[in-house]
């Protein structure tokens, strides 16, 4: 008998015994492609000789000291690579162990950011529905995914949630690409009024939303007019980078690609791929001095910050990625996965977009394409294409509440970044096999 509590209590999960490249294999020796890397975490595949020979010679030389007494090379080496090729501004780093830690220290730095400029009444925290910014309290709180908080709301802050940019389902047939993104966007600046801007402390959101929407990207001048509103009111911008940053979308940092730079970026997965647990908080110059010229002390931390071998670990990823070019490959074989799945369910019946970028990308999946009905929740539609997708030896990210926390399904895909070609039809085969199986039973 195990002694694991697992995820599910009622299901029973294969072991994972090794990796090579883009494959896991279990004990049983089946190998399955993995098609989500994990969720969106082992960018690298698994095996990566390089990395794993950087954090043994890290282990060699010092496994851990408490950042309370030392910085580490590790660490130093780490920041400056990140500061080197983060958007303007951004020029402190604070390494934790994950996304919702670095979330978590995002949303308690920007309240304390707000005091220390000495306008303590700013507590506010706004974000979007549909939103999914990690499991602590904090950052479940500022998420909008309906289930997940659902059990915990009364333990949460109080937080506000405007609409998601989600052109699928939210542009009008009379509005442009344009207006629609500027629309949403004016939420913010109709929310903050209702709640009174000096009360108002920051907003997070996703460049492309991940888990919870099946990689939906913003329309194009969305995240330009809500960084305007932002400065306007001298609130705290976060953008929520854990799953779609560190060259998933295409770009090292995806707000690249937005044209703007957020005053706190979180990351996390693919930063440290999957070889050791690390996340990090990157900050403006501004933020930081406020704090350096008051209390000079962040009030927040946790034991395993800034550690030597995460940092090793994930510095040994970062090189590997820019030594390889393979953003670069993000982009190229992104494009070649998007033209296969268009191929494949472009005219789909029960494929109502497909979305993304680089290598993450969304199916939507639906009951009836033309009018964008989803099926009725009782069908757990993502849960048997998981099922019969992982069966078919695929590793995917199905995922159901997609509209509204309760109807939709989605599958979200994040492959390694080493994938090839060949990969690509095997990638659609087993989607279209999954797909057949969850809507026949």
């Amino acid at each position: 008998m195990s002694h694991v509590f697992p995820r599910h209590t009622k299901s029973t999960l294969p072991t994972a015994v090794g990796g090579e490249g883009c494959y896991l294999i279990d004990s049983a020796g089946k190998r399955y492609f993995d098609g989500s890397g994990g969720a969106a975490v082992s960018c690298l595949g698994h095996g990566n000789k390089t990395v794993i020979d950087a954090i043994k010679s890290q282990l060699d030389k010092l496994a851990f000291a408490h950042t309370g007494f030392f910085t580490s090379e590790p660490a130093e080496e780490l920041a400056e690579f990140l500061v080197d090729r983060a958007p303007d501004g951004l020029e402190r780093v604070y390494f934790v162990s994950g996304g919702s830690e670095a979330v978590e220290a995002a949303i308690k730095l920007a309240r304390q950011y707000q005091i220390e400029r000495g306008q303590p009444s700013r507590h506010r925290l706004i974000s979007r529905k549909q939103s999914y910014h990690g499991n602590t309290l904090g950052a479940l709180a500022a998420g909008g995914n309906a289930w997940r908080r659902e059990p915990f709301a009364p333990l949460m802050i109080e937080t506000s949630h405007i609409s998601p940019c989600y052109e699928y389902r939210g542009r009008e047939d009379t509005e442009t690409i344009e207006q629609y993104g500027l629309r949403v966007a004016d939420e913010l600046e109709t929310e903050i009024q209702r709640l009174g801007p000096e009360t108002v402390m920051a907003f997070i959101a996703e460049p492309v939303v991940g888990a919870t929407l099946g990689a939906v990207p913003a329309v194009e001048g969305y995240f330009k007019r809500i960084r305007e509103i932002c400065d306007r009111h001298g609130i705290v911008l976060i953008l929520d980078e854990v799953m779609c940053g560190m060259g998933r979308t295409g770009s090292l940092f995806a707000s690249d690609q937005e044209g703007i730079a957020p005053d706190i970026l979180c990351i996390a997965k693919g930063l440290g791929a999957g070889y050791q647990p690390i996340g990090a908080m990157m900050v403006s110059a501004e933020i930081y001095e406020a704090v350096e010229n008051g209390s000079g002390f962040f009030q927040h931390g946790h034991t395993y910050i800034g550690h030597p071998t995460a940092c090793a670990g994930a510095l040994a990823v970062m090189q590997e990625m820019e030594d390889r070019d393979l953003i670069t490959q993000v982009n190229t074989m992104g494009a070649r996965l998007r033209s296969a799945l268009e191929a494949e369910f472009g005219q789909h019946s029960h494929i109502g977009d497909i979305r993304g970028r680089g290598l993450f990308q969304g199916l939507e999946i639906v009951e009836d394409r033309e009018m964008k009905t989803p099926f009725d929740p009782s069908r757990t539609i993502n849960k048997r294409f998981k099922s019969a997708a992982f069966e078919a030896g695929l590793i995917c990210y199905p995922m159901g509440g997609t509209i509204d926390g309760r109807h939709g399904d989605h599958v979200l895909l994040a492959p390694p970044f080493i994938m090839e070609d060949n990969h690509i039809g095997e990638i659609v085969d087993k989607l279209a096999s999954a797909l057949k199986t969850a809507l026949q039973t």
